[in-house]
């Protein structure tokens, strides 16, 4: 069976703050909340590929790890060292890509490479 990857939630504790944290401090655009009332789930503008979103779950918290393809990986690091928990800095892989990962409010690992 072949699958394709096209949609990644993560579960937050706090809707608004971590909607607040990943459009102010990493730049994601929103794409809409559901429910339309209260939202308490969002979806974030992708170019193409998997489509990632982010909902409120107050009975436990998600610590799963994504990683996202940058452009230009050194200028978004620069951009968010000082601002963010970092797991792994900035450092070139032994396959090629160099990356770095830090954690959201939620305990979620975010890798950025290229």
């Amino acid at each position: 069976m072949k699958t394709q990857l096209n949609h990644v939630r993560v579960n937050v504790s706090d809707i608004n703050k971590a909607l607040k944290w990943y459009e102010e401090i990493l730049g994601f655009e929103n794409d809409g909340g559901w429910p339309l009332d209260k939202p308490t789930y969002y979806d974030f503008v992708s170019l193409e590929g998997a489509k990632f979103a982010i909902m409120e779950v107050k009975s436990e918290k998600s610590h799963s790890r994504l990683n996202f393809e940058v452009d230009n990986i050194d200028d978004l690091w620069e951009a968010l060292k000082d601002k963010v928990e970092v797991i792994e800095p900035l450092f070139d892989t032994p396959w090629g890509t160099r990356k770095f990962t830090i954690v959201d409010l939620d305990g979620n690992e975010l890798g950025f490479g290229r």
